[in-house]
């Protein structure tokens, strides 16, 4: 097996990643500072439009990002890709020239219809071989904090440059650059099939949704990204209540936790997975988001006191972000990890649009405390779910490409692969041509695995 990459897999999974990042990029950019420059707008002195405004683009992902995915099997990547983006610019366009809330809000649920992740993911699983498709998802993954990271510091200094008119332009200019880059630097796959690892199987959706230990995942996902919408609906209005702060120097506040957060949340994930103690860490992280949430009711009153209890939130966030997907991916059935990942997918973007439209109308009703609240009963909630977990199993999933020629003849190298020593479970599915294992690290034995393939 070639361990490397080819120049063209390294290629596409870059362009694929930027692509990916962008789409987050035109959510996380403004969280910063849009509620600061909402309140200005007609109808923005109300915190419940505001919190729509910022929550409605997850809706319209949540609702298209499946059925874009599944339409990309049938009208071609590209083309999905290239609709996703086109509404995605037309929505940043609306948003931009917007000249009160209602229109802001309509121009979000648009940029959030060009639901394209599904599709980027299909794509790029037509582009890479077996053996480097968990590399170039994990680049995926990783543009994703990357972006995260950069917005929350480089919104506040864009604002005071080109506002979020401007920003909202920028975006819209940006969808229409990763156009370009779909067109002109993604290779065209020579044949576009459905792929287990990478995509959602309808037939698995209700075997994935009945697995309790996925579904307090999916609830965890829900909940963190619920919080952290709802928690911007207030925090920059804070920042600048509290401190004096302008919304154009809340880079200072969010650069400096974030090193700190960074520098706390690499050792712990390191020590997470050298010493498979994912349980452990995983419910230390929800006790800490539940602990930030409770001391933000009275902190979110002091400037020092929402610097503070920020560092300790985003420890907690970035650990749980980055744990997430790699449990998802250890307890999903073999050829089951497309579809787990695509129910995790959308209940993250649900957490979006629930987080801030509830959080906008606590924030409404009742003042900014009531955000917290609501923020501890949901991370409250998952905690209790989270110390009922099963300590996750140490186990990679690995796929091959395989020669069977109908289901009789797949069922028959599943059983052969189930006897392999460290192999936890086995799928051959005879459409895809693909072997997909769970399997133990420790004692895998893959001289045999590649003998009984070799037979094949």
């Amino acid at each position: 097996m070639n361990n490397r990459m080819s120049p063209v897999e390294r290629r596409t999974s870059a362009a694929l990643a930027s692509v990916y990042g962008l789409r987050m990029l035109g959510l996380f950019l403004i969280l910063p500072v849009f509620a600061v420059y909402a309140e200005q707008l007609p109808g923005g002195e109300s915190h419940a439009l505001i919190g729509l405004a910022l929550g409605t683009y997850g809706l319209t992902q949540a609702l298209l990002q499946l059925p874009f995915g599944m339409a990309s099997d049938h009208l071609g990547r590209k083309r999905v890709i290239y609709f996703g983006l086109a509404l995605f610019a037309l929505g940043s366009l609306i948003a931009a020239v917007s000249h009160d809330i209602y229109w802001v809000i309509v121009g979000r649920s648009i940029q959030g219809a060009g639901a394209i992740n599904a599709a980027v993911t299909a794509l790029l699983a037509d582009l890479t071989r077996e053996e480097h498709r968990t590399k170039a998802m994990a680049m995926v993954g990783g543009s994703i904090g990357l972006t995260f990271a950069v917005s929350l510091v480089l919104g506040p200094a864009l604002y005071s440059l080109i506002s979020i008119p401007g920003i909202f332009a920028l975006t819209g200019v940006l969808a229409l650059a990763a156009v370009a880059v779909v067109r002109y630097v993604v290779p065209d796959p020579q044949t576009s099939s459905f792929h287990s690892d990478a995509e959602t199987a309808p037939a698995r959706l209700q075997g994935v949704w009945r697995n309790p230990e996925l579904r307090r995942l999916n609830f965890g996902i829900f909940a963190l990204h619920a919080v952290l919408m709802a928690m911007f609906v207030v925090v920059p209005l804070a920042l600048r209540e509290t401190g004096g702060l302008d919304a154009n120097h809340h880079w200072q506040v969010y650069l400096p936790v974030l090193v700190v957060s960074v520098v706390f949340m690499i050792p712990l994930i390191l020590y997470s997975e050298k010493r498979a103690r994912h349980k452990p860490v995983f419910v230390a992280a929800v006790g800490l988001m539940l602990a930030a949430q409770l001391a933000f009711i009275p902190a979110i009153r002091d400037f020092w006191g929402i610097v503070v209890v920020l560092t300790l939130y985003f420890i907690a966030f970035n650990v749980l972000e980055a744990s997430l997907p790699s449990l998802v991916s250890k307890i999903a059935p073999a050829g089951a990890k497309g579809t787990a990942m695509g129910v995790y997918n959308t209940s993250q973007s649900l957490g979006l649009f629930v987080g801030g439209a509830l959080g906008g109308v606590l924030a409404h009703q009742f003042g900014p405390p009531s955000v917290f609240v609501l923020g501890s009963i949901l991370i409250g909630l998952w905690l209790l779910l989270a110390l009922g977990m099963r300590t996750p199993p140490v186990v990679k999933n690995l796929m091959y490409h395989v020669s069977v020629r109908d289901a009789d003849d797949a069922r028959r190298l599943e059983q052969r692969l189930a006897v392999v020593p460290g192999v936890a479970e086995a799928v051959v599915l005879a459409e895809e041509g693909t072997a997909y294992l769970k399997v133990d690290a420790h004692t895998f034995d893959e001289p045999a695995l590649r003998q009984v393939l070799a037979s094949t």
